[in-house]
């Protein structure tokens, strides 16, 4: 059995200690970044908040919300599915699945799909909220489901990739990569366009599998591990893959950040860059969290390093997400961070509560939704304004 090691301890496992009250004796050097005041910056709103369900403190489950542009889809590790409101947060609709959630929900085709520690997937009607379809692959899933085009792909944390039939949960195809002995815990979301599927490996691979059959149509090496021993040498791909258009952007732990093409998985470039916490692109930059808390804008054309945030270091943080003009970061004390997209400098600050924002935030319009492991859903607005 593949030993699986918890995120944060395997990259600080100091950070881990602070959040647990376990850490006795203090070092400035090993410590979580202090947050400073800031003196002049984006006024932050918060527009709601609910409670989902149970939560699911230091477990580095892939629950994460989902949105068709209206309305808000969430799950909770207690096994509660919900649609809400985008703008009030008003509950639309529950469904209790009785299962410990761990990944989703992916949403697509008019479905929202989750899965299970079990390896449990279920199919939601996103408008009624009823129950389509469950199926069981094996694995544990905590990989955010994708639906695309009529299927249904799901990522196992022992290096399975399921396709599933969007209308009833009939596999169509499964592939498997082989698992290092020691990897990181969690799975990057896969992605699709055109006729495939691209996925992230523990392996450090890159893979492209047609939609239609599994078949392999080009495989791409991020990075082949090195040094002396397990650790030095893991490469896992668990950051989401982004493609835009032709472009496929894709990063490794202890590996690095790369544009391949679409079509045949050739690289245009690829940067060294760590990076676990997941991606984002916006029309010219690629953003990037490090495992040990720099945020990273890359240009999306060469490469080229634009800005390197380096002020919330072991701060457990999250993916980046573009909003409007910044791009934002949760941490584990519940703080989201606004960094301005042009500069990297720290912008803005919001609190959405005490617990672990562990999922990368959500965008949608002019909210900003964020879950955090206390199992709350939180929503904040755009900021209006910002320092001259």
């Amino acid at each position: 059995m593949n030993r699986k090691l918890i995120l944060l301890v395997l990259l600080s496992a100091v950070t881990l200690q602070a959040c647990l009250g376990g850490l006795k004796k203090k070092d400035p050097e090993e410590e979580p970044a202090e947050l400073t005041k800031l003196e002049d910056g984006v006024t932050i709103k918060s527009a709601w908040s609910t409670k989902l369900g149970g939560g699911a403190e230091h477990l580095s489950l892939g629950l994460k919300p989902a949105s068709d542009g209206n309305r808000i889809f969430a799950a909770s590790h207690s096994g509660v599915v919900s649609g809400l409101d985008l703008v009030t947060g008003k509950r639309d609709w529950s469904h209790d699945t009785d299962l410990a959630l761990t990944a989703g929900p992916g949403y697509g085709d008019g479905l929202i799909i989750v899965g299970s520690a079990d390896g449990d997937v279920v199919a939601i009607d996103a408008v009624t909220g009823e129950r389509r379809w469950s199926q069981v692959v094996s694995g544990e899933l905590l990989a955010v489901p994708v639906i695309y085009s009529g299927v249904v792909i799901v990522r196992a944390v022992n290096g399975k990739i399921f396709a599933l039939e969007a209308r009833n949960g009939a596999l169509r195809w499964t592939v498997e990569q082989s698992v290092p002995r020691l990897s990181l815990r969690g799975n990057g979301q896969p992605a699709a366009a055109r006729d495939r599927v691209i996925v992230g490996f523990d392996n450090g691979r890159v893979v492209a599998l047609s939609l239609r059959d599994g078949a392999d149509l080009w495989q791409a090496p991020l990075a082949s591990g090195r040094g002396r021993t397990e650790l030095d040498r893991m490469t896992d791909i668990d950051s989401n893959v982004v493609i835009v258009g032709e472009e496929v952007y894709v990063a490794g732990f202890q590996s690095r950040a790369a544009l391949l093409m679409l079509g045949d998985g050739q690289a245009a470039w690829a940067e060294q860059l760590s990076s676990a916490g997941g991606l984002a692109a916006d029309w010219t930059a690629l953003y990037a969290t490090s495992g040990d808390g720099h945020v990273y804008a890359l240009e999306r054309a060469s490469g080229k390093r634009l800005w390197e945030q380096s002020g919330l270091l072991r701060r457990g943080l999250t993916g980046p997400t573009p909003f409007g003009e910044a791009v934002v970061v949760g941490d584990f004390e519940g703080f989201l961070h606004w960094l301005s997209a042009r500069d990297g400098s720290i912008i803005g600050r919001a609190r959405a509560g005490s617990a672990r924002i562990a999922a990368q935030p959500l965008a949608v319009g002019e909210r900003l939704i964020v879950q955090d492991e206390a199992g709350i859903l939180h929503a904040f607005t755009m900021p209006q304004s910002s320092a001259p």
